[in-house]
């Protein structure tokens, strides 16, 4: 699968799996049988959600406000099974002026540019592989929709230390501000 296009998805939705402390988080898009779903950090999506949210502030303010998303936004849980096609290890947002839509890229690679320079005698887990993408086009209302879903994904984990705010690991943690006193 060198590259998923989904132009537009039927569905496109942030989720994760998992006790809070050890979720997985996902990207999912599909269209009809087809589904392409991949595996990403909690930080990308935290960033991904936001950076919709300023892209469709700057661009499409009234097309893409939270008041034309709230049709389009999907609560229902990924679709199983959810083995991740790839990892993400980079991911881009774009708006496409032309057709006035939000073009999201996720790609298992770092940067090309970054690759020249690495070491080609290393072995990297991806040696031999064709790349692999997956690319979504949204209108304005999906992507903003889409973005809340990545903050609401975001919720249900661990609750934060309201000294430090670092995780709470069930059994305490150790709290910088406390001198490392557990609470």
């Amino acid at each position: 699968m060198p590259q998923s296009v989904f132009d537009p998805p039927e569905r496109f939705v942030a989720g994760s799996v998992g006790p809070p402390g050890q979720r997985t988080f996902f990207l999912q898009a599909s269209e009809g049988e087809r589904r392409t779903t991949v595996s990403l950090e909690k930080e990308q999506v935290r960033l991904l959600g936001t950076s919709l949210e300023e892209l469709l502030d700057q661009v499409s303010p009234v097309e893409g406000s939270a008041q034309a998303a709230e049709q389009f936004v999907d609560t229902a849980p990924l679709d199983t099974p959810f083995d991740d096609d790839f990892r993400v290890q980079r991911l881009s947002v774009a708006w496409e002026p032309t057709r006035q839509r939000v073009v999201l890229e996720a790609h298992d690679r770092p940067d090309t540019e970054e690759l020249l320079d690495l070491d080609p005698e290393q072995d990297w887990p991806w040696t031999g592989l064709p790349p692999q993408s997956l690319v979504v086009v949204l209108e304005p209302a999906r992507a903003r929709a889409f973005a809340i879903r990545c903050a609401a994904s975001l919720e249900g984990g661990r609750p934060s230390c309201p000294f430090c705010g670092q995780p709470l690991d069930p059994r305490g943690h150790i709290c910088p501000r406390a001198n490392g006193y557990r609470r």
